[in-house]
C-alpha cells in the first residue's frame, strides 16, 4: 500500500514528525513517503499553486491513501496544517474520497485529541472530502517520553495498539477504492 504521511508542526523538532519516521520505518509492508508541513508556503488564495503544493498533490494523487500527523496548540490544528488543507482544496482536490488516518503526539496527556477532532471537520467539508478512517484512533500522550535515542517506541503496549490501529487502516483503504473503482466503472 503506497501512503503520503504529512507531519502538521512547522516546529524544528517534531514528535509527530518522529511518530511518521518511526511508522515509515516499522511499517515495511507501506510504502510510505513523509512530507513535513515545515516550510511549505502559507495559504493564498491570490497566488499559483507553489510546486512545492502541486508535488504534494501529485503524491497524494497517486497513493492508495494518506496519514497526517496532527499536532496541537491552543486545543486546534497548527496553522500550518491548515494551511496545507487550504491549498489542497482550493484549486485542486486530491484528498476528494481519499482514505485518510489521523494519528497523533503530544506532549501533555490526551495526545492532541481535540486537534484531530477540528482536523476531522476540515477533511470532511466540501472542497476536501475525504473518507476519514473513524475505527481505532491513536493518541500518543507524553510524547517526550515515548521515543527511544534511535526514534523508536519504547512501550510495546503502545507499539501493539498501533499496530492493530494500522492494520484497520489498511483493510479501510482496500474497502474505500474498491468502493471508489466499482463507482468509477
Amino acid at each position: 500500500m503506497k501512503v503520503v504521511a504529512i507531519g502538521g508542526s512547522s516546529a524544528p523538532h517534531s514528535y509527530n514528525l518522529m511518530l511518521l519516521n518511526y511508522m515509515k520505518k516499522h511499517f515495511t509492508g507501506l510504502e510510505m513517503s513523509v512530507v513535513s508541513a515545515r516550510g511549505l508556503p502559507l495559504f493564498n488564495e491570490d497566488d499559483k499553486l507553489p510546486d512545492a503544493l502541486q508535488k504534494l498533490t501529485d503524491e497524494i494523487d497517486a497513493a492508495d491513501a494518506v496519514i497526517i500527523a496532527c499536532p496541537e496548540y491552543n486545543h486546534s490544528v497548527t496553522s500550518a496544517l491548515k494551511s496545507v488543507m487550504e491549498w489542497l482544496s482550493a484549486s485542486v482536490h486530491p484528498l476528494y474520497r481519499k482514505p485518510v488516518m489521523l494519528v497523533g503526539a503530544s506532549t501533555h496527556v490526551q495526545g492532541g485529541a481535540r486537534s484531530q477532532i477540528h482536523l476531522r471537520d476540515i477533511l470532511l467539508s466540501p472542497g476536501v472530502q475525504a473518507v476519514v478512517f473513524s475505527g481505532e484512533e491513536f493518541f500518543l500522550g507524553n510524547c517526550r517520553q515515548a521515543f527511544d535515542d534511535q526514534g523508536n517506541l519504547k512501550d510495546q503496549g503502545t507499539v501493539e495498539f498501533l499496530e492493530k490501529c494500522v492494520s484497520e487502516f489498511s483493510h479501510f483503504v482496500k474497502v474505500v477504492n474498491r468502493a471508489a473503482k466499482e463507482a468509477a466503472e
